[in-house]
Order: C-alpha cells, then sequence, then structure tokens
C-alpha cells in the first residue's frame, strides 16, 4: 500500500530570509544559551524550561520549537531538509544529546502528525502554542515502530451522552512527559484497529510520572496510566483505526530521521574534538598527528560522518519531494546512524582521552547515549526487516 504523506515543504521563500543557513544559526544559539551549562544539567538530570523557552523564541532565524510547523500558524515554516538542519546545529552546538532528542521529539514528532492529520481545530489550537514554546508535546518512544509492536494503550467507546473513548493503559518512554501539556497515545481497538489520539494533561483518568532511562539525562522522561481516561471524539488524530497507515508510519519515518539528527551534530563535535587532540596531544615525545594510526582513525571518523549525513538528508529531501513515506530510506539511515555514532563515539574516545580538553564530558555523555539510540526507533530488529521488505517488494 502506498502510503501518502503530508507535504514538509511550507515556505521555500523562507531560506532567503533571516537565518537563512539553519544548520549554523542553531549551531551558534545552541553554543551560546546551551553549552555553558550543559555538563551541569546532565549531572543534575535536569531539565530547564527557561532555556527551551529561550530557544523557542529565538530571533532572528526560526524558533527551535516549531520549524515545521507553517508560519500562517506561527511556525518556522521551514523544508524537511531546514528540520533537520536545525536538530543538527543544536546537538553540535549544546554538545547535548538528551536537550537535542526532547526538542526533536516536541518539535517534529508531536507537531507534524498534528499538522498532517490533524482537524483545522486540532491544527489552530495546538500547533501555534506548541510552535512558542507554551505548551510542549510530548511522544513516547515505544510508539514510533510504524505499528511492529502492539500498542499498550487501549480504547473502547464510552457509554453515555458524552460520547468519546475511554483508553486503559500503561506507556513508558515518554520524552518530554513531566513538562507536557498533552500526549500523542496510539491505542488498540477490540476488532485489532488502531487510533491515534491527543491527549491532555487535565484528561481525567491519566496520571503522569517520572520515570527514564539511565541515558539523554537532560530530557525530561516520563510514563503515563491511563485508567479508563476520557477523551472526546474530537481528540482522535486522524481517522478513527486509520492510525496504521497515517500516524503509525509517518511517527516512525520522523523518529528514524529526526532523532537520528542530533547525532550527525553530536559525531561533528567529537569530530572536532578527535583533530583538535590529534594535533595538540603527544605520544612519546610526538604529536598524534604523526601517527599514522591516529591518521587512518580520523579518516574513518570523518568518513562515517560524511555518510551519514547523506544518508539523513538524501531522506529528508524525499520528505520535501512529498509522494509516498520514505520508509526504507528513513530506516536504513537510522539504522546506519546508530552504528556509526557507537563508532565515532569510540574512535573519538580513543584519541581525546575519557575527558576531552574542553572538559565537557561530551565524550562519556555521547558513549552512554550511542547505545540507547540504537535501541530505540524499534532497534535492529525492526530496521533490518523494513530495509529488506522494501528490497524484496513485500511493503
Amino acid at each position: 500500500m502506498v502510503l501518502a504523506q503530508p507535504e514538509l515543504r511550507t515556505n521555500p521563500e523562507a531560506a532567503t530570509g533571516p537565518g537563512a543557513d539553519p544548520l549554523a544559526h542553531a549551531r551558534e544559539l545552541a553554543g551560546r544559551l546551551a553549552w555553558p551549562t550543559t555538563a551541569d544539567r546532565d549531572r543534575a538530570r535536569g531539565w530547564d524550561p527557561a532555556l527551551f523557552a529561550r530557544l523557542a523564541r529565538a530571533k532572528p532565524g526560526p524558533g527551535l520549537a516549531g520549524p515545521l510547523v507553517p508560519e500562517a500558524l506561527g511556525g518556522g515554516g521551514r523544508t524537511a531538509a531546514e528540520g533537520l538542519a536545525l536538530l543538527e546545529g543544536l546537538a553540535e552546538g549544546s554538545r547535548d544529546p538528551g536537550l537535542a532528542l526532547a526538542v526533536a521529539v516536541h518539535a517534529v514528532l508531536a507537531t507534524v502528525p498534528v499538522r498532517a492529520h490533524g482537524t483545522p481545530r486540532q491544527r489552530e489550537r495546538y500547533l501555534p502554542r506548541m510552535a512558542s514554546g507554551e505548551w510542549f508535546g510530548a511522544v513516547s518512544l515505544r510508539q514510533t515502530h510504524g505499528g511492529s509492536v502492539a500498542p499498550a494503550v487501549t480504547a473502547r467507546p464510552a457509554t453515555g451522552a458524552c460520547g468519546g473513548w475511554l483508553l486503559t493503559g500503561r506507556l513508558d518512554l515518554v520524552a518530554g512527559a513531566p513538562v507536557a501539556h498533552h500526549f500523542l497515545v496510539v491505542a488498540a481497538h477490540e476488532g485489532g484497529g488502531r487510533t491515534a489520539f491527543l491527549v491532555d494533561r487535565a484528561t481525567p483518568g491519566l496520571l503522569v510520572t517520572e520515570d527514564g532511562p539511565a541515558a539523554m539525562h537532560t530530557c525530561p522522561w516520563g510514563r503515563l496510566q491511563l485508567d479508563g481516561a476520557h477523551v472526546a471524539d474530537h481528540a482522535v488524530l486522524g481517522t478513527v483505526e486509520g492510525a496504521a497507515t497515517e500516524v503509525e508510519p509517518l511517527l516512525a519515518v520522523l523518529d528514524w530521521v529526526y532523532c537520528g539528527a542530533p547525532w550527525l551534530g553530536v559525531m561533528r563535535a567529537l569530530a572536532r574534538d578527535a583533530v583538535r587532540a590529534a594535533r595538540e596531544r603527544e605520544l612519546f615525545g610526538r604529536p598524534l598527528a604523526h601517527d599514522q594510526a591516529t591518521r587512518f582513525a580520523l579518516a574513518d571518523l570523518a568518513t562515517q560522518v560524511e555518510l551519514a549525513e547523506g544518508l539523513l538528508r538524501q531522506t529528508a529531501a524525499r520528505l520535501d519531494d512529498g509522494g509516498a513515506l520514505p520508509l526504507q530510506e528513513a530506516a536504513a539511515a537510522r539504522l546506519f546512524v546508530a552504528g556509526a555514532a557507537r563508532r565515532v563515539t569510540r574512535a573519538a574516545a580513543d584519541l581525546t582521552g575519557p575527558l576531552a580538553d574542553t572538559g565537557d564530558g561530551l565524550a562519556e555523555r555521547a558513549h552512554r547515549d550511542a547505545l540507547f539510540l540504537s535501541r530505540t526507533g524499534g532497534g535492529a530488529q525492526v530496521l533490518r526487516p523494513v530495509v529488506a521488505a522494501s528490497l524484496l517488494g513485500l511493503g
């Protein structure tokens, strides 16, 4: 089945306006606002709402809270490729994978499905406030596997005059949960269909608790417990029982591309540290750069970064072109980026030592968080079959 995908290019002319280079804009902004506190926030496992507000409302140029939201709804009106560059620059400048992941989930995973499948009422209610940073949208990374995993939440029609739906179940690994205004939740029906819902935090029967992985410390993590949570019919995102061909494949592509994008920035920062270390560190009285093995390691590191960039940018370009969702390209990009992040992290650590001379501990954070990246998005168990199915023409 061909899956129609939303046109992400909303304002091609925006690239000629303020902040025309989104990568440089985000890198400078994050380096100025986020990097000075990255190490402290990571140690404290802290989310800084004031920092997010500054990143969201930065001028000139596109704010980072809603780059793919149309300008008419208060967003940046950026293309898919520009959104990718913004997240890359955010991670490179901040040297903070957790912050970049949180922004990616809110700014892309939580907004684009509303833009693509939301009703006019939903788009007008949620998107302007999300683009401004006033409302934070959260998504469980358990729901971004393209429907390969059965939903942990069930939906049944509510009885009585009010109508609507009752949602029951539990979701963990919810990025942004402690600070979110609302959540994107996919639920299964008794007959096997699936429906996506926008569930506001104030919904009766919804309990939000803080809980997260031993990684991505600066991303706020939580768990949702839904105990017969009642949502109205207007909370349905897309069509009833249509999530399997609407929201779920879109969430998968967005996760695979845009939660991988920050790692391109992290790898560039690590590569820069490694080159500097090769020039400045000495081994047996000679600079590391004079060692042939060091030069080979730098060449391999640079190759990994460039290949990752090519795969991600190619997939983002497909999103801008419209047409069917690029599931195979997105899965291949995520599969490679996850492996490259671990390889680059190890290579950079070998050259810079456990702590690079920047003193901010990026090597340690990247080593810890790259393993998390390889286990999310479905991991190789989901990504490889998606690539193989496309090659074999199995849909």
